[in-house]
C-alpha cells in the first residue's frame, strides 16, 4: 500500500491519543502496517510506563470510530481502513536487549 497514507495514518493516530488518551501513561504510534488494497490496517503503539499497557490498548481500540472521524477530518480523499492497535512487541524486546545491555 502507499507509504504516504501508511505514514499518515501513523500521523493522525498518533496525534489522535496524544489529545484524547489521559495523562496517565504515554502512548507512543510506532508504526501502522496497511493490507495491500487498504481496506485495513494494524497500528501499532508502545506505552510507558508499561503498567498502563492493557488500559491504554483498551482505550485506542475503543475510540476507533472517534479516530475514523478525525482520520476522515484530516486526510481528504483518503479511504479510512478498518484498523486495530496492538502493541509493538519488537520495539518492546529492543528495549528489553538495550536495558540488558547496559
Amino acid at each position: 500500500m502507499n507509504e504516504r497514507q501508511a505514514e499518515a495514518l501513523r500521523t493522525a493516530a498518533a496525534e489522535f491519543l496524544a489529545r484524547e488518551a489521559n495523562r496517565n501513561s504515554l502512548i507512543t504510534v510506532t508504526r501502522t502496517e496497511m493490507s495491500e488494497d487498504g481496506k485495513r490496517a494494524v497500528i501499532y503503539i508502545t506505552v510507558f510506563p508499561e503498567l498502563g499497557e492493557q488500559a491504554a490498548l483498551k482505550f485506542a481500540n475503543r475510540n476507533r470510530g472517534e479516530l475514523g472521524k478525525f482520520l476522515s477530518a484530516r486526510t481528504k480523499g483518503m479511504r479510512i481502513p478498518q484498523f486495530e492497535f496492538v502493541i509493538d512487541m519488537g520495539d518492546k524486546n529492543r528495549r528489553r536487549m538495550d536495558e540488558l545491555s547496559q
